[in-house]
């Protein structure tokens, strides 16, 4: 059986960074980090307002796995505007996530609105394809996934917010059933499965055996972790609730 692979968001390692003004941490030691302890990807948020990492570290980030760590994915998770695809068409990520942004947004909180924004997407999902570049678009539960395939699309993210916030609790297992919904019309759309936000080394237990999840993305718990436990402990953790020996 093939595990979901983890991608490491590490945005909060340059936050850190960001907030002293200086190279501390250093974003690419972050990096070989979380891969030393195995994780399979890492992902990056550039944003206009950079409250995340800034878009400067997108280009030293791909050269630097393409130099050291050949073969590991990395996955720009972007808005749709030229400013930032400007950035991932230099680079070229072996994955774009296309999510909807809010000016001002603390962070992501719904996924694309289609087939509504369709027209809208479309070219912009077009000439990523056109520079080999997989996309995959943020997602709620409830999505007409068969507007997302029409679009271009290779996957969808399903937005696991929903899905986290009613771990532990009454509504625990509706919230899983939605996710085994969307993941099997995801499918039957022939659409590729992510999913990311909010997950952690405890409730990825009930996403164990989703149809066809092939990734899951993970930051803030990642490195709210971290700073109990370690970097390496923190992403192996997620490993082994994955699945994954370690």
């Amino acid at each position: 059986m093939t595990r979901t692979q983890l991608s490491v968001n590490v945005n909060k390692y340059a936050l850190l960074r960001n907030a002293r003004g200086h190279n501390t941490p250093d974003l690419l030691t972050a990096v070989d980090t979380c891969l030393r302890a195995g994780a399979h990807g890492i992902t990056v948020h550039p944003r206009r307002d950079e409250r995340h990492i800034q878009k400067a570290d997108v280009p030293i980030l791909a050269r630097h796995l393409a130099d050291h760590w050949p073969g590991v994915e990395l996955n720009v998770e972007c808005e749709d505007h030229p400013e930032i695809l400007e950035v991932v068409h230099a680079v070229r990520p072996a994955q774009c996530t296309l999510v909807p942004v809010t000016p001002g947004e603390i962070t992501s909180d719904h996924g694309w609105r289609l087939p509504e924004e369709g027209e809208r997407l479309a070219p912009v999902i077009a000439a990523l394809r056109a520079d080999g570049i997989r996309v995959s678009l943020f997602a709620d539960v409830t999505a007409d996934f068969t507007a997302f395939a029409q679009v271009g699309a290779h996957r969808v993210e399903l937005y696991t917010g929903p899905y986290a916030w009613a771990w532990g609790t009454p509504e625990q297992a509706d919230a899983r059933a939605d996710m085994w919904r969307a993941a099997i019309q995801a499918g039957a759309c022939g659409l590729g499965l992510n999913a990311g936000h909010d997950l952690d080394r405890h409730n990825l237990a009930g996403l164990l055996g989703l149809p066809g999840l092939l990734e899951v993305s993970i930051g803030h718990a990642q490195i709210c972790r971290a700073l109990e436990v370690g970097t390496r402990q923190s992403v192996q953790e997620l490993l082994a609730a994955l699945g994954h020996a370690v």
